[in-house]
């Protein structure tokens, strides 16, 4: 556990009749405000050393994601597109001190060319193949991890995110969703402003939909979308955790959202200030990751107990707009959106 004291949050339990759909009341924003677009909050200057090893990137990374199979960590560069790979232990050889920042010399690396800047980057499964959304031209890019040669699929739209379930890819496509079969389009989904992640939901896909800042469920399989639930005032980044549950980061209201149930209800509502964005989750020890833009960290949450509880925090990367974690060994990958490298932390040996 890192040196910094430990936060209890304050947690309001939240029952179906007091969250309803994504219209605007008192206190929230218009539709036209939210459909200006959710982004991250601009950070400051670095004030502390980031914690652990930095990996000097040569541009802006836009997303980042780990192997846990292989221990491949992969981060999408904005200019040119491309993507990075390397693994977690040529990438940080050494994070047992707490302000390990020199460049790491001569780090292998794979790259891999893209048509686009990646919006996400998504494994369709342990040891690959990671998915790659473009938004531009509108494609979605399957990259094995184990070198063989990238495979593209021409979409109809600007993807933004991808997941993979049950026999079926699923495409956020914006106002609406992609669904694939080997390769093929297969229908549309419509029904959105800004769907950009999905989330395994069981035999269904959780859609977080910035336009609306609201998170629905959809059946892949026949098209049927559920009702949509309104996320806070600036909805960014969702995952699940090994209970079910989705987990959403509110960066305008400063918040972890906890949903769960079909049809979804929100649960509990975690203050986390800083502008909370990035967000990963660690399902061995039940932990969610979550990047606090505002103010250069990010913070550990354990999620096992009745609420979320700060275990971690610890200073990062300029623009810390992206993390992952790998689940075997607990480290945390964070990338600059800004061009100030690929940070790795191991939680358990960074002592501050």
């Amino acid at each position: 556990m890192s040196g910094a004291p430990r936060a209890v949050f304050a947690v309001v339990l939240l029952g179906a009749g007091l969250v309803t759909g994504c219209g605007t009341g008192p206190g929230t924003q218009s539709q036209q405000d939210l459909l200006a677009g959710v982004t991250p909050a601009f950070s400051p200057q670095v004030g502390q050393a980031p914690a652990g090893t930095v990996l000097p990137l040569d541009a802006p990374a836009t997303a980042v994601v780990v192997d846990p199979r292989t221990s491949t960590v992969a981060a999408a560069l904005a200019d040119p597109p491309q993507l990075l790979l390397t693994t977690l232990d040529t990438a940080a050889p050494d994070i047992t001190a707490p302000d390990t920042t020199a460049p790491v010399p001569d780090v292998p690396v794979r790259r891999v060319p893209l048509p686009g800047p990646a919006a996400d980057l998504v494994l369709a499964a342990e040891g690959g193949p990671l998915l790659v959304p473009v938004a531009a031209p509108g494609s979605l890019v399957r990259v094995p991890l184990d070198g063989g040669s990238p495979s593209r699929t021409d979409l109809d739209g600007a993807a933004r995110g991808a997941v993979a379930m049950g026999g079926y890819t699923v495409v956020a496509l914006g106002d609406r969703l992609a669904v694939l079969e080997e390769s093929e389009q297969r229908r549309t989904i419509p029904g959105f402003a800004d769907a950009v992640s999905l989330v395994p939901a069981g035999a269904k896909v959780a859609v977080l939909d910035r336009g609306r800042t609201a998170v629905s469920l959809v059946d892949p399989a026949s098209g049927e979308t559920g009702p949509a639930l309104r996320a806070g005032n600036g909805a960014a980044h969702a995952v699940a955790d090994r209970f079910g549950r989705l987990l959403v980061t509110d960066v305008r209201d400063g918040e972890l959202l906890v949903f769960s149930g079909d049809p979804l209800l929100l649960r509990q509502r975690a203050p986390l200030p800083g502008a909370p964005y990035g967000l990963a989750y660690d399902g061995q020890r039940d932990l969610a990751w979550v990047t606090l833009t505002a103010r250069n960290e990010v913070v550990g949450l354990h999620m096992g107990g009745g609420e979320p509880v700060v275990v971690h925090r610890f200073p990062t990367v300029h623009q810390p707009d992206a993390v992952a974690v790998d689940p075997v060994s607990g480290r945390v990958v964070i990338v600059s959106a800004s061009g100030a490298g690929l940070q790795v932390i191991d939680p358990e040996r960074v002592v501050r």
